[in-house]
């Protein structure tokens, strides 16, 4: 893509989270440049940290401009935190998940191929999110926000959920024993994978989530179907950058938040 991103911000928005300002953005409208072109607003990438900080502050102001952004240091993991206050950028706590009750705080998921949901109660007045890779998908992250919530006061029931832009079935290629990992979990997850090449799969991991919500007893789910490695001029991915072997990858920011 150019070096220069579109002025805008790209921000997707779900109807399932009205009443909750949220959005799930793309790579427009940053100061970063080279592979990270764009708003990259990964701390953990080698792109100028200035630039990265700038984009953060981007990306707030597009979503909630007067709310303070909350982010965690995510390690793929099914830990949930609950957010009361913001966390300093360097003692964010390794956590893939969050919750709050508190208008105010932007609950902010940095993703590249993985999967980001955001959680709303309009009933409770109750959001959350998630950073759902293969490895906190299968170890329960969402079910251990949606727990996180309740405890908070929401309720099955009454909370929804979006899935953002992530790596797509027709991306998203696995081996024969990531295939009987899922399998072994539960025999039903056989039907989020259809044959590739000889021992390999595609798997549809945004299908995979949504059927954890659902299990979970979600009854509203919207999926946004954004493929991350197909759409290079909006997202970031990590495997598009592995595959051409670049030394690094931007992430792009999920966001919700309750208006003070």
């Amino acid at each position: 893509m150019p070096e220069q991103s579109r002025s805008a911000v790209d921000v997707a928005t779900s109807p399932f989270l009205d009443g909750a300002t949220h959005g799930f953005l793309g790579r427009a409208g940053g100061l970063s440049g080279g592979i990270y072109a764009g708003l990259n607003v990964g701390l953990g990438s080698d792109d100028d940290r200035n630039a990265i900080i700038e984009n953060r502050q981007r990306a707030k102001a597009a979503v909630l401009p007067d709310s303070e952004l909350v982010t965690l240091h995510q390690v793929h993991s099914a830990d949930v935190a609950t957010v009361e206050t913001p966390f300093a950028l360097d003692a964010r706590p390794h956590m893939d998940g969050m919750v709050t009750d508190r208008p105010g705080l932007l609950l902010g998921i940095l993703t590249a191929d993985c999967v980001p949901v955001l959680f709303y109660d309009v009933s409770a007045q109750i959001i959350g999110a998630a950073h759902a890779g293969w490895k906190g998908a299968i170890g329960g992250v969402t079910d251990n926000v949606i727990a996180a919530m309740e405890q908070l006061g929401a309720a099955r029931d009454t909370i929804c959920c979006a899935i953002g832009p992530c790596i797509a079935q027709e991306s998203y290629e696995v081996d024969a024993a990531f295939q009987r990992r899922f399998v072994a979990e539960d025999p039903a997850n056989a039907s989020y994978f259809k044959s590739g090449q000889p021992d390999h799969f595609q798997f549809d991991i945004e299908s995979y989530v949504a059927g954890r919500l659902a299990k979970a007893g979600i009854a509203k789910i919207d999926k946004l179907g954004l493929d991350t490695y197909a759409h290079e001029d909006r997202y970031y991915s990590y495997r598009r950058s592995c595959h051409r072997g670049e030394a690094g990858y931007g992430r792009q920011i999920s966001l919700i938040g309750l208006q003070a």
